[in-house]
């Protein structure tokens, strides 16, 4: 490939941020409203509705890291490029299959038997959780292909993570609108200030409205963004990789494939400290709408104005990264994200009737998930370095934890719920859920960005090994062992 420019113009730059802005639409409602329209509002029980998070992350999960393999190996539709390729797949899948997840199946009501909506939302969630592993992997591995300066990509993953929020800010703010329209019919006895069936239409009119701002925004990205296609280089033997230069430091052209990444201890690192970015992230954003209704007991309008707020103050701490990262670097800015998210852990846990300071601990949360989700991002770029040939495969590596262990944790604490009947008094267990995968992760979050600080980020065993064979022996056998080694 031809080199990279070390950032991009303003208006590619945008066009490439809400490529994954349809994406980010439905991730929000699908990790804070699934649970709340299934349980709360069709009425499913704990496990069946955690059951079909759970399905939804296993099928992320496994379709993650398989589009990854594939986007690295496979050329692309014709000079459309490899990446948006798939991610025109993904957008496709997504636009046919997310409206039917936020509805009831057709002709059910409230006495359908559950098994019922089970059998007919699960194929509707794989498709939908393939076409948005697809999008993302290939979104995400763009990155690395438009720039290379380590300051550029933290500037494009902050763009992003910038229309992400703004992506979550428009799902609740059109939650809120709808809510407030609807609290104008109060006379109107299907309503009331609690979840139920009569907010079927709310949830149907919500999933609409964000499915076609999706399709606007999906448009903009494969309009307005370029995809250099890879170029072999001249020196290189068709099959092979290219050999290091004798006596140099550095390692040119490509070296590592999929199955490399699996003997890197880095690798782990970085898929260790994504996993608990994303579950704090994630689980935090599952569980603050069960957290408010059934801990808090405040009004259901809550649900759309505290995500609201969260993701306001997260807005304004992402457009800070670049500067941040810039003056103290990316692991002890992802340390500072951490200490609100732990400070938010800390009031949850001491303040059992928040009410409405619950907008204060939403304001550290939202701004503290946004600087770690940015950071580990980035780390996960730098990792990958100049080695894009298997970028695809390490960003879907990344997301299969995180999937797996999202879906998992979502059913463990289904499982664990101890009430099982409406008047039971259980307003202690959402809080103490909030308090673990906010505050316990962030600590394990702790321990796995000090191994990092130790041994940072970059590819070693393989350079090691390499270099261990330069200027032992004759050319032909190191350049046969080399080889061997690389392919």
């Amino acid at each position: 490939m031809s080199d990279q420019p070390v950032t991009l113009p303003a208006c590619r730059r945008l066009t490439y941020a809400v490529g994954h802005f349809f994406n980010d639409l439905c991730a929000s409602m699908w990790f804070t409203y699934l649970l709340v329209f299934y349980h709360s509002v069709l009425g499913f029980k704990d496990t069946n509705a955690g059951a079909l998070l759970l399905v939804g992350q296993i099928a992320d999960g496994i379709c993650t890291p398989l589009v990854g393999y594939e986007s690295d190996r496979t050329s692309g539709c014709g000079k459309y490029g490899k990446r948006k390729t798939w991610h025109l797949v993904g957008t496709i899948s997504v636009f046919a299959s997310f409206p039917f997840i936020f509805n009831p199946c057709i002709g059910c009501d409230e006495k359908t038997p559950q098994t019922t909506g089970l059998i007919y939302v699960i194929p509707f969630i794989i498709i939908f959780q393939f076409g948005w592993a697809a999008t993302q992997i290939s979104h995400l591995s763009l990155i690395p292909e438009l720039v290379t300066c380590e300051h550029a990509k933290v500037e494009l993953t902050s763009y992003r993570y910038a229309f992400t929020v703004v992506a979550n800010i428009t799902v609740y703010a059109v939650a809120w609108l709808l809510f407030h329209f609807q609290s104008q019919s109060l006379e109107d006895p299907s309503i009331s200030q609690n979840l139920g069936w009569g907010d079927v239409p709310t949830f149907r009119y919500l999933a609409f409205i964000i499915w076609a701002i999706g399709i606007v925004t999906s448009v903009i990205f494969h309009v307005g963004t370029k995809e250099e296609r890879v170029q072999p280089q001249e020196t290189e033997e068709p099959g092979k990789s290219q050999l290091p230069i004798p006596g140099s430091s550095q390692i040119s052209g490509p070296l590592l494939q999929w199955k490399h990444w699996l003997v890197e201890p880095a690798f782990y690192q970085v898929a260790i400290l994504y996993m608990c970015t994303r579950l704090m992230v994630n689980l935090s954003q599952t569980y603050i709408p069960m957290y408010l209704t059934n801990s808090l007991s405040l009004p259901k309008n809550y649900i759309a104005t505290i995500p609201l707020v969260m993701y306001i103050s997260g807005f304004v701490s992402s457009l800070a990264m670049k500067p941040a990262n810039k003056l103290i670097g990316t692991y002890m800015a992802y340390f500072v994200g951490l200490v609100p998210v732990m400070v938010f852990s800390f009031w949850v846990l001491v303040d059992t009737n928040m009410g409405p300071r619950v907008y204060g601990a939403a304001v550290l949360l939202g701004a503290g998930s946004a600087v770690i989700l940015v950071m580990s991002l980035s780390m996960t770029a730098n990792l990958i370095g100049d080695q894009r040939q298997s970028g695809a495969f390490v960003y879907g590596a990344m997301s299969f934890t995180d999937k797996v262990a999202n879906g998992i944790g979502v059913m463990i604490i289904q499982a664990l719920h101890p009430c099982q009947t409406p008047d039971s008094d259980c307003k202690w267990f959402y809080r103490s859920v909030m308090v673990i995968v906010t505050g316990g992760v962030a600590a394990v979050a702790a321990l796995c960005l000090s191994t990092l600080l130790i041994w940072p980020i970059a590819i070693r065993r393989r350079l090691a090994v390499i270099r261990g064979l330069m200027g032992t022996g004759d050319d032909e056998t190191n350049s046969r062992e080399i080889n061997g080694i690389l392919n």
